[in-house]
């Protein structure tokens, strides 16, 4: 599992020559077949000699990374902020209040968060058409925020506060509103801050939702780029991929204990 992370930051290190050298598949097998030696790819994990080249020309010599770096920062941050304020309201009414219906609507949320992607990819185009959103980000950004998972993940968390905080709360004279902000919230932190781990991972890796809404390359995200870099050059996306993977591992260590608890949590009853 670790192997390819590691080849990934050392060959980052390396000079687009030896990366060459040690990868150039094509080459060798050329040379083996005019009696020269086999052909063979030489995995590395030590550089003859350190090399910031490849980081000089993602971070500086390369607008283009950097802007849809940000376009990958601006519409995760969005989807996350906006699921997790619509579902951490829709799983407290699910978890906590009495309305006919609630148990069959909520089994409507866990149909749409079972379906695969695949299924709704039609019907998400033709809506985003009729509201004119295609080749802008609204068109992956309003689905996203949405979304069944923050809802299903939240509510489970929800149930395992005791009803008798809210009913104890409610007794006293504090509305529902006030109950959500005072109570609740302060007790799902590690619910609110897995999920957020959670759907970082899964938008900031999306690759089908931009190529398929998004027309214009410099308004996809980083995570379609990577691609093309991989084919310009090859030490560039070594670079590339290792910067790409910085956010998700820097906000795991900062989230670490928040997530593991937050998961265990989801899943208890109360």
């Amino acid at each position: 599992m670790l192997l390819p992370i590691i080849i990934s930051f050392t060959n980052s290190l390396m000079t687009e020559q030896e990366i060459g050298s040690n990868y150039d598949l094509v080459g060798q097998m050329t040379n083996a077949a005019t009696g020269g030696k086999d052909a063979f790819v030489n995995l590395k994990l030590i550089p003859d000699w350190v090399s910031f080249e490849q980081y000089n020309k993602v971070l500086l010599a390369t607008p283009t990374y950097l802007n849809l770096f940000w376009n990958s920062v601006y519409m995760v941050a969005i989807i996350i902020a906006g699921q997790v304020a619509v579902g951490a309201f829709a799983a407290y009414a699910f978890a906590k209040l009495r309305f006919r219906g609630r148990d069959r609507m909520f089994f409507v949320y866990l149909i749409a968060m079972l379906m695969p992607f695949q299924v709704t990819l039609v019907p998400n185009y033709i809506i985003a058409d009729k509201l004119g959103l295609l080749n802008s980000a609204g068109a992956i950004v309003l689905p996203g925020i949405f979304g069944a998972f923050g809802v299903f993940m939240l509510r489970q968390f929800m149930l395992s506060i005791p009803t008798a905080y809210v009913e104890a709360a409610y007794m006293d004279g504090a509305g529902h509103f006030r109950i959500f902000h005072q109570i609740i919230i302060p007790l799902i932190k590690p619910g609110i801050a897995a999920l957020i781990v959670l759907l970082f991972v899964d938008y900031w890796n999306m690759v089908e939702q931009p190529l398929i809404f998004l027309e214009d390359d410099f308004k996809q995200p980083l995570s379609v780029y990577l691609s093309v870099v991989q084919q310009e050059a090859r030490g560039v996306g070594y670079a590339a991929s290792v910067f790409y993977m910085l956010p998700m591992v820097l906000l795991f260590l900062y989230a670490e204990s928040y997530f593991i608890e937050g998961v265990q949590m989801s899943g208890i009853k109360g």
